[in-house]
């Protein structure tokens, strides 16, 4: 699609929403950005960074822009999508950048312009919130899944492609269902042991230098995901919660039969299942090449 001049709203002007508008400005694929987040604060904050161009209601984003990125927490993106859709100008095209995809696939499935609607995850991050801790560089060789490409028009589907390169990611389809059962593994349990570990470590060591002095750069990079936002998290946790249940079960059995190795001084057994699971290096060790070209893979 040749590059044309395009007005983006995001909705939601946090890490994701304020580092996508930078990352479309800078590309120069939004002439105009247009900004709106529940908490004021956050907007005027936004505003005044260079994130938006200029503050406005959900009514007018769906009425001006032709790009709309949902960027609020997955509960909030089930409330706000049917006020979108409602109001929605019939040349736009709607993207949601939540860690949970089915429901809010469903819910968008419910109206009769639902072609105008795409799934998107970025897969990418940090534990760092608000309109401050937005960069451009945040979705730099990552993956973007959308899911469920057959219910959403071509032409939304070609936006959104070029929105993920723009953003410098890769392309990757899914269907939302299959989306919600692997990212539940390779997400979501991920953060919550990062949460019960900081848990655990802060019931156990009341004194708090001690964890600053002696947590060493494993302690830290672990619990890193613990600062992560609690009302982004919460949601996800409860909304995919099938599939987090079935492997946070798996998890516990895990924990268990390894605390019954320490427990009985099987060093043997420990170094065999320590080294069983060394294999994952060979599937985090693989390195991917610098993004020249939008990567689509179905």
């Amino acid at each position: 699609m040749a590059r044309e001049e395009i007005t983006v709203g995001i909705i939601g002007l946090g890490l994701m929403g304020g580092s996508s508008a930078l990352k479309l400005k800078q590309q120069g694929f939004a002439n105009r950005i247009l900004g709106y987040d529940i908490n004021s604060g956050h907007e005027e904050e936004a505003l005044n960074l260079g994130i938006i161009d200029e503050i406005a209601g959900i009514d007018c984003i769906c009425n001006e822009a032709s790009l709309i990125v949902l960027a609020i927490p997955v509960n909030k993106a089930l409330l706000v999508l049917p006020e979108v859709m409602k109001t929605l100008n019939p040349n736009a095209v709607v993207v949601d950048l939540g860690s949970t995809k089915q429901k809010i696939g469903e819910l968008a499935n419910s109206f009769p312009n639902s072609q105008q609607f795409v799934a998107c995850h970025p897969l990418a991050g940090t534990e760092n919130t608000g309109p401050s801790a937005a960069f451009p560089e945040l979705f730099q060789d990552k993956v973007n899944i959308i899911c469920d490409q057959e219910t959403s028009s071509p032409n939304a589907i070609e936006m959104a492609i070029n929105m993920t390169h723009a953003l410098g990611m890769r392309t990757k389809f899914m269907n939302s269902k299959e989306h919600d059962r692997h990212i539940a593994y390779v997400s979501h349990l991920s953060h919550i042991s990062s949460f019960m570990l900081g848990q655990t470590v802060l019931e156990v060591e009341k004194d708090e230098e001690n964890i600053f002095d002696m947590a060493g750069s494993g302690f830290e990079s672990t619990v890193r995901l613990a600062k992560s936002s609690p009302d982004m998290w919460a949601p996800i946790f409860t909304e995919n919660a099938d599939n987090i249940l079935k492997v946070l079960d798996t998890y516990i059995k895990n924990l268990n039969s390894f605390r019954d190795l320490i427990k009985d001084g099987i060093e043997s057994e420990l170094n065999k299942s320590m080294t069983e699971t060394n294999v994952i290096r060979k599937v985090l060790d693989r390195k991917l090449t610098p993004l020249t070209q939008p990567v689509v893979g179905r």
